[in-house]
This record gives structure tokens, sequence and C-alpha cells, in this order.
């Protein structure tokens, strides 16, 4: 997987990458959580975007 910062999105959209900044700001914003409450959710589930949704309640 390259790290092409023009595509706002994940590579893999199943899987959040939790080391890529570029990342961090798609699914905070895609979630509509703060940075905190993300980093929260993803220590809790896992970075499987479906896991991390559920666990916010989404």
């Amino acid at each position: 997987m390259s790290d092409d910062l023009t595509n706002r999105g994940g590579q893999d959209r199943a899987r959040i990458n939790v080391n890529e900044d570029h990342e961090l700001r798609y699914w905070t914003k895609e979630l509509g959580v703060s940075e905190q409450r993300w980093k929260e959710a993803a220590n809790a589930a896992g970075v499987s975007v479906e896991a991390v949704k559920k666990h916010l309640g989404k």
C-alpha cells in the first residue's frame, strides 16, 4: 500500500491504519468524533472500521 496523501480515504476501507495522520483525520471526520474518542475506540475495538463503529454506537 503506497501512501498517496492526495487520497483522503483509507486504502483498505475495512481497516484503519493507526500510523497515518491523514487516515486519523479522515476517520475522525467520517465518524464525527474527536481524535481522543477515536483513539479510545480504536484501542478498545481494534483497527477494523466495523468494530470501531460498533464500539462508538454508529
